[in-house]
């Protein structure tokens, strides 16, 4: 029997993602910040995650898939959530992993055979191919029956689900900011705003200019506008996916110490950080207010610790 959206949201804590506003570390004056505790909507499937996954397994279950596909690194909070999501909800899970097989299994790699996902290695020239219709056939053939998702989750239904998280943001802002991997959620943002004050993304990756058109063609494809009150901020990626400095470790520190929030050190963590630093350039108005999204991730934070160590 096919899922139903009220088959999956009765697992959301959608009364605990609250707007908490925040303090920034070495500031004294400064616009009202505050964080939509979006890594409270479930212990597992966290943050921007849940939003991006959940019109895709209603339409999974609508094809009559039962296994969902799809595609990640080793510290992939996607990975993570989808095969959360499938042992709560009782379907099968497929993971397609860039690079090759390390023993033992980090901890996000370890949790996804725990829920019953199978994983699949490949190198990361193959692993290149994964949005090329050819490649997907080729894995449809021999896996039967499966719905694919992309990397990150981004499709036009992520982008629906993302759009959601503005639903209940029900004070006056002058900006909404995210930190963005793949776009869709900064998309979905983009579109639920609906025009209104400024959607600021913070790439974390390097060179990720190429987001820009991404995200502008997700937005069209899904909204039928071309919203012009958004941007990326390519300053604040530290190096890269997963690359983080002393200076990005001591930050968080010193928000959790203030706030009692954990962050994490791939997302949530460098946008706030950028977030901290346009305000230390006078780039927000002191009068501003500003809603950055916390997008979860905190399962990856046992995989980052010795990095972390290494850092303080």
């Amino acid at each position: 029997m096919p899922l139903s959206l009220n088959d999956i949201e009765q697992h959301a804590n959608k009364n605990k993602t609250i707007l908490q506003e925040v303090e920034l570390p070495g500031l004294t004056s400064r616009p009202t910040v505050y964080l939509k505790r979006e890594d409270l909507i479930h212990h597992e499937i966290s943050g921007n995650k849940w939003h991006k996954l959940k019109y895709n397994l209603v339409e999974a279950g609508t094809q009559g898939c039962r296994t969902i596909l799809t595609f990640g690194g080793a510290y992939s909070n996607h990975i993570h959530a989808v095969a959360s999501a499938g042992r709560i909800l009782g379907f099968n899970t497929i993971g397609i992993i860039r690079g090759e097989e390390h023993r033992p299994l980090n901890p996000t790699l370890e949790h996804a055979v725990k829920c019953g996902m199978k994983l699949i290695y490949l190198d990361r020239t193959t692993y290149r191919k994964r949005n090329e219709p050819k490649f997907q056939n080729e894995l449809k053939e021999k896996f039967g029956n499966v719905y694919v998702v992309p990397e990150g989750g981004t499709n036009s239904l992520a982008v629906k689900g993302a759009s959601e998280i503005m639903t209940d943001i029900n004070i006056d802002y002058n900006y909404i900011c995210t930190a963005v991997g793949t776009g869709g959620t900064l998309s979905g943002l983009i579109c639920g705003a609906k025009g209104k004050g400024t959607v600021l993304g913070f790439s974390i990756l390097k060179g990720g200019a190429f987001l820009i058109d991404e995200v502008a063609s997700h937005v069209k494809n899904f909204s039928g506008n071309s919203f012009s009150n958004w941007k990326i901020n390519l300053d604040y990626h530290f190096g890269g996916y997963a690359k983080i400095n002393s200076e990005l470790v001591k930050f968080i520190h010193d928000f959790e110490n203030l706030n009692g929030i954990p962050l994490d050190p791939i997302y949530t963590g460098k946008m706030l950080y950028g977030i901290c630093d346009l305000i230390k350039q006078e780039r927000f108005g002191v009068d501003d207010v500003i809603v950055a999204i916390h997008t979860g991730g905190l399962q990856g934070v046992e995989g980052m610790r010795g990095k972390m160590a290494n850092h303080q």
